[in-house]
């Protein structure tokens, strides 16, 4: 390790413990098979028609995508897996509340095929008062935001999401959260964050289920809820 001073082979070995961790954290929660399965759809919080979110979305293939404008319209690289994506919709009614965000999420421009996801949601949004009953009719659904892109895409999945029901906006603090887990990759930063400089809202994870399952709890107690 000729030329190497001592703080050049300090930095090399924390990078080498902080990658072991990350494996061994992230294959541990994959080994879990005898936990339960996670809930497609978890509430937290209040009854609130506004709050944050983190959706859960499973990529078939691997994908080369612009975002639209992001970063000047660069081709960002997506390999086959898991997503998170942290959002927010503080509205108590209108196409800003919760429960109008979270089923434009689950549908496609252009008539596609909405995510198998979109009815669970309109049942369960129903039967909890979330939307109190007036769901807003989604259209024709333009592609407006970085997740947009993605979700519009056959490939993509909208597979679950921790949905937490409260007027303070907390989706700075949950991609700061997300940002800190050792099972998840920045994949382009600030993707997904347009309204919030420094973060970076879509993520990949290497985790599964177990994760998931694991998730509503460290929220609480994350939180305070």
């Amino acid at each position: 390790m000729g030329g190497w001073n001592a703080r050049r082979i300090e930095e090399f070995f924390a990078c080498r413990l902080v990658n072991v961790r990350r494996s061994n954290v992230c294959s541990n929660s994959k080994a879990l098979d005898e936990n339960p399965k996670a809930s497609s759809l978890v509430f937290l919080g209040g009854e609130s028609q506004g709050g944050s979110y983190i959706l859960r979305i499973r990529l078939a293939e691997h994908t080369a995508l612009q975002f639209g404008g992001f970063k000047r319209g660069k081709i960002i690289e997506l390999p086959v897996g898991e997503y998170v994506y942290v959002g927010s919709a503080t509205s108590e009614k209108g196409a800003a509340s919760l429960a109008n965000r979270l089923v434009r999420h689950a549908t496609r421009s252009g008539g596609k095929e909405p995510h198998n996801i979109r009815g669970e949601m309109l049942s369960r949004f129903n039967a909890i008062g979330l939307g109190n009953g007036r769901l807003k009719s989604t259209g024709q659904k333009n592609l407006r935001w970085n997740i947009d892109h993605l979700l519009d895409l056959p490939a993509a999945d909208l597979t679950g999401a921790c949905i937490i029901r409260t007027p303070e906006c907390l989706e700075r603090r949950l991609g700061k959260f997300l940002e800190r887990d050792l099972c998840t990759i920045i994949v382009e930063k600030g993707l997904g964050a347009n309204d919030a400089p420094g973060n970076t809202h879509l993520l990949r994870l290497a985790a599964g289920d177990p994760w998931w399952t694991m998730l509503p709890g460290r929220l609480r107690a994350h939180l305070g809820i």
